[in-house]
């Protein structure tokens, strides 16, 4: 029988326990809790970022002046190379074949001209006295000037030779580094065919592509900064120089963006990232913490009057680091849950509070 009170002791105590931390339970669920509001910004401070490279802001292909074989090469890619620096040799055999021709009718020319300025003269001294006729006179002086004439031709044409034996040399013409090339020896190439890829030493700039939406946001001298891939804390100022006027095969606009500072920091090839900041006005933007969402449809809390909270849905613009735009669904004058948006719930009563822990009060017909 001792047992038997003992078990209905037992069992009164814990239906006394049950029922004391059910009451607690509600009595915690039902304190209305203090949440952070805030009303919508009326500007939007966005922020784009497009990826590119450094390149030199000048860069200059290297070719023969003349055809030839490639006979020497002494230049590669990564080499840092000086003004009058020779690269590359061409087989100077025909060029110095060409050279001697052409110094043949150079003598031969000035024989020949020799030979009738002597006859002129000759001439000149007996047309007086009437020992040769006008018309012999007239003939051996077109001799003489047609002489005259071969000469200039023969000297143009070994000076021409000349030079084409000098261009069997590629020399540099600007102090930089190569950054291609595109010639191997014994290669055959033609007059004007590149050989190299020359940076030219100076200014350092990116090179990023813009699709064809976002290139009209973008305006020649605009500001922007640039972090590295090797060195993400570090920041350079810089500025739009170029726009390209048309897309290339992937559809995306050519942006030049030309470093202010650290331009013996950053190397030629680096990944690099070019960030544009952009203030909109007259367009609401909320913080990220305050944006939660169903089924694909983005939703915010706006609190009411009575201090309770309603799902109000929105239709949002592009993210920004901390913000976004809404394009719908919001007023100025609304307050927003910014913090805790998935531990509330529909018609829930709050406190809500700024974000200096101050009440705040919310107007009817805000």
């Amino acid at each position: 029988m001792s047992h038997y009170k003992f078990a209905v002791v037992g069992l009164i105590m814990l239906c006394h326990i049950t029922l004391s931390a059910c009451s607690q339970e509600k009595q915690v669920t039902e304190q209305v809790p203090f949440v952070m509001v805030a009303q919508p910004n009326t500007t939007h401070d966005e922020l784009k970022s497009y990826a590119g490279d450094v390149q030199a802001r000048q860069q200059t292909a290297l070719a023969f002046r003349v055809a030839g074989q490639i006979t020497e090469r002494y230049a590669d890619v990564g080499d840092r190379v000086k003004v009058g620096q020779v690269l590359a040799k061409l087989d100077v055999k025909d060029a110095q074949l060409q050279l001697s021709a052409s110094k043949a009718q150079l003598e031969a020319a000035q024989s020949a001209v020799k030979i009738a300025e002597d006859e002129f003269k000759r001439f000149k001294q007996l047309l007086p006295i009437n020992a040769v006729s006008r018309s012999q006179y007239d003939a051996v002086e077109n001799q003489y000037k047609s002489a005259q004439s071969t000469l200039k031709q023969a000297q143009s044409n070994y000076a021409m030779s000349s030079n084409q034996t000098g261009y069997n040399q590629l020399v540099a013409n600007k102090n930089g580094v190569i950054t291609q090339r595109d010639i191997e020896v014994g290669q055959v190439v033609a007059a004007g065919q590149a050989a190299y890829q020359l940076a030219i030493d100076g200014e350092r700039e990116v090179v990023i592509g813009v699709p064809e939406q976002a290139v009209a946001n973008i305006k020649v001298g605009q500001d922007a900064w640039i972090t590295l891939w090797s060195k993400p804390d570090e920041r350079f100022a810089a500025y739009v120089r170029e726009i390209s006027p048309a897309a290339d095969q992937s559809r995306t606009f050519s942006v030049k963006v030309a470093l202010k500072e650290g331009q013996y920091v950053i190397q030629l090839g680096q990944s690099a990232r070019v960030f544009f900041a952009s203030n909109i006005q007259n367009v609401l933007s909320v913080p990220l913490t305050s944006v939660s969402a169903t089924e694909n449809q983005a939703y915010v809390w706006v609190v009411d009057s009575n201090q309770k909270i309603r799902k109000v849905n929105v239709s949002l613009g592009a993210y920004g680091r901390d913000h976004v735009p809404v394009l719908s669904g919001l007023k100025a004058t609304d307050w927003v849950v910014v913090g805790g948006v998935h531990l509330l719930r529909d018609q829930q009563k709050i406190q809500p509070i700024d974000r200096q822990n101050r009440s705040v009060k919310i107007q009817a017909g805000a």
